[in-house]
């Protein structure tokens, strides 16, 4: 089994990593269900702000891959996701090379339709490339994006936390007036979109610096092999050097390239099929598809999951998540001896009384608790009723007194230290912006 994280969490295994932490396959225990958690690396003041950015966005969009919950233990901190284990774009790329024009538009339109809703939130992405444009494992079916990596993102307005003529991103994705020092705006993600759609397009990364300089002394360029004209003629507009000749909204960017879908020719037979498949892998052992796995003892005994069978002692076995196991108790009716013969000169057989039958006892439902194998903890061991005289009644035992309801989030002493430095850095950031 895996770490347990504030209780909650078990990781599981890592599955990436980003700039500023791993990211590993948990199970939520709350929630019953497999995430993707973010776990920072770093404990400075910096980059902790930046965590504390990125776990407090809340985008709602089937295209948006934003944080979700968060939590933290000790001196570590984590934010989960939806787990998506279809890999990425920089995957797909490397599997097929370049991809057929209209399944791009597919892709293009998507990540457009999430564009929008994360700047309808007011915030830059600041990171658009393949590797942070998500796929769900659809197979040869309709694919599914989602935009992920909000780390360097930020809301317009807010304080810049990079040094002065520092820029922050991928190099190779970069818009030309964020390496003038401009501030981060909705165009410099639109330029980023134009140049992942050339990649995918062509299937090597295309030269920015020389696109951008092509545009400077010849005005636009023509089309690279194996882009459609129509296609060509909105992503030039998405990738033209010049913040103001370029779309001003992911919307109408959008709006373009549903027009130019239109002006393309029909997919053949010929058409390589796309298959998006699992690039997460299996779940080690001890992990199914609905959580862990109830574990066994090397006697073969289950020690979580459904109750355990077995002895006369009438004490429970508490298993590996702390949820006591026990057997339900014997027949509280003893069997009746058979009487000895009496003894005569002349032995005479006398008729053996037959015990009578053994009562079928079923235990109760407070008796023979089915907890599920992952309850946190439980109030404290389940009484087992005696043994009680023949004919008497089995009473219940009483229910065990309710758990002690314990707020969710991570404990005071973890989040006061948390929100203080976050609190000091941005004062330090305003302090910055107004000294300037």
């Amino acid at each position: 089994m895996g770490e347990i994280f504030a209780g909650r969490y078990e990781l599981i295994d890592p599955i990436g990593r980003g700039g500023v932490g791993a990211v590993w396959r948990a199970w939520d225990h709350r929630r019953r269900r497999y995430v993707a958690a973010k776990v920072l690396q770093q404990s400075d003041a910096h980059t902790l702000l930046r965590f504390v950015r990125e776990q407090a966005l809340r985008i709602d969009h089937p295209h948006v891959l934003a944080p979700a919950s968060w939590a933290a233990n000790d001196d570590k901190v984590l934010f989960t996701m939806d787990l998506v284990n279809g890999g990425s774009l920089a995957h797909l790329i490397g599997d097929y090379g370049p991809l057929p024009p209209r399944f791009v538009c597919t892709l293009l339109d998507q990540l457009l339709a999430g564009l929008t809703a994360v700047h309808a939130e007011g915030v830059v992405h600041r990171d658009i490339k393949p590797a942070n444009i998500l796929l769900e494992s659809t197979g040869t079916g309709r694919p599914h994006l989602r935009l992920s990596d909000f780390g360097i993102a930020m809301r317009k307005g807010e304080p810049r936390l990079t040094e002065t003529n520092y820029v922050v991103g991928t190099p190779g994705y970069f818009a030309p007036e964020q390496m003038l020092g401009a501030e981060p705006d909705f165009p410099a993600d639109l330029f980023a979109v134009g140049l992942v759609a050339v990649y995918l397009l062509t299937g090597t990364k295309p030269d920015a610096e020389a696109l951008v300089g092509h545009f400077a002394q010849h005005g636009i360029p023509s089309a690279p092999e194996g882009v459609p004209e129509p296609l060509w003629h909105v992503l030039a507009s998405l990738v033209h050097p010049n913040p103001d000749s370029r779309f001003k909204t992911a919307t109408g960017a959008r709006k373009a390239v549903l027009a130019a879908v239109e002006m393309l020719p029909d997919s053949t037979l010929e058409d390589e099929v796309v298959e998006v498949f699992d690039h997460i892998g299996p779940l080690p052992a001890g992990f199914g598809p609905d959580g862990p796995l109830a574990s066994e003892d090397p006697s073969g005994t289950p020690t979580s999951g459904a109750a355990v069978g077995g002895g006369a002692t009438g004490h429970g076995s508490m298993s590996d998540t702390g949820s006591f196991q026990l057997a339900p108790p014997e027949p509280s009716t003893p069997p009746t001896p058979t009487p000895a013969p009496a003894s005569t000169p002349a032995p005479v057989p006398m008729p053996t009384q037959t015990p009578p039958p053994l009562p079928a006892y079923e235990p109760t439902a407070a008796v023979r608790p089915e907890y599920p194998a992952t309850r946190p903890y439980t109030a404290g061991p389940h009484p087992v009723p005696a043994p009680s005289p023949h004919g008497a009644t089995v009473a219940a035992p009483a229910a065990a007194p309710p758990a002690p309801y314990r707020k969710p989030g991570p404990p005071a002493k973890v989040a006061v230290p948390v929100l203080i430095v976050a609190l000091l850095c941005i004062a330090v950031g305003v302090w910055a912006l107004v000294s300037a």
